[in-house]
């Protein structure tokens, strides 16, 4: 079972949503930035369409609150910038003080305060999400919908807030990583791969480019793959290694990270020899791909160590 549920049924549905994934990009930061936090920004009707332009490289999350409306949603706008900041960059807060600017709320058609909404490509890619969650639920929230966006190869990142580019010259974006994504972004899976291997094999400590191989590897592994047929395979035979495997590289695009890693972690303490080292290997390979300073990988490091031993 998963330690961060998030039960919100058709809050996030991405399946409609093709486009390529672009590297990220870096346009002029809106204006003003709320409580020093990186990855949060105050929206008014001055930035409000530069946000929605910066939503073509990766998502804002907008968090509509009022002090006079809805005492206290002001914290709840404050904890969604703070869980925020823990993605680093894969997500932006732009956060709505609908007192301020009653123009935006009137435009964006907001029923009450508080309320989330996220949007990618200029337009909403969730339900809008009415009143306020707790920190557990908006990191699971988050958490999800990081791993939709990458099981369909958005990977782009925001420009941290606060870095400012020297005067007359714009903010210089790491390229290294555009050919991978480009590559996701046309459903070069294969490609993906290789691009990420040279990055991983030219530097094995660059850890971004380390995740987005492992990544691309689940992707890889699982093209063309009936989620129903692997499930079933994997119900008849609860020890082969294979169906157990492709089965938790299913559930770790489709967000549920925990039972990913659980199933794995079983199947390690049920197996021995080849089999048990196979099991092992595949469950490193997927904490990779979460990344190694994630809580719940951290959790599955010790989970597996004692199934170990």
């Amino acid at each position: 079972m998963t330690q961060r549920p998030f039960s919100r049924p058709g809050a996030i549905d991405l399946s409609a949503l093709k486009r390529p994934a672009q590297p990220p990009t870096a346009p002029g930061a809106p204006t003003s930035s709320t409580g020093g936090a990186t990855y949060s920004v105050s929206v008014t009707q001055a930035n409000f369409q530069q946000l929605l332009q910066e939503s073509m490289t990766a998502p804002v999350v907008l968090v509509f609150h009022s002090a006079t409306q809805a005492p206290g949603s002001e914290i709840y706008a404050a904890d969604v910038a703070a869980e925020v900041e823990g993605q680093e960059g894969r997500l932006l807060a732009g956060l709505v003080d609908i007192d301020a600017e009653p123009e935006i709320a009137q435009a964006m058609q907001i029923p009450q305060v508080p309320l989330l909404l996220v949007v990618l490509d200029g337009r909403p890619v969730t339900q809008p999400i009415p009143g306020a969650m707790t920190r557990e639920e908006l990191g699971a929230l988050f958490d999800q919908l990081r791993q939709q966006l990458t099981a369909q190869g958005i990977t782009g990142r925001h420009q941290p807030r606060g870095v400012e580019a020297p005067e007359g010259e714009e903010p210089q974006v790491d390229p290294r990583y555009a050919a991978a994504q480009e590559a996701l972004g046309e459903g070069d899976i294969d490609g993906a791969v290789a691009e990420y291997q040279k990055l991983v094999d030219a530097n094995p400590a660059d850890s971004e480019a380390a995740a987005g191989l492992a990544m691309a590897k689940v992707l890889q592994r699982t093209q063309g793959v009936d989620l129903n047929a692997a499930r079933a395979a994997a119900a008849e035979s609860p020890d082969d290694v294979d169906a157990q495997t492709m089965v938790a590289d299913l559930d770790l695009l489709g967000g549920h990270v925990e039972d990913a890693f659980a199933r794995l972690v079983a199947l390690v303490a049920r197996t021995s020899d080849a089999d048990r080292a196979k099991a092992r290997e595949h469950l490193l390979a997927l904490f990779a791909a979460v990344g190694n300073d994630d809580e719940r990988v951290l959790a599955g490091r010790r989970n597996l160590a004692s199934a170990l031993f």
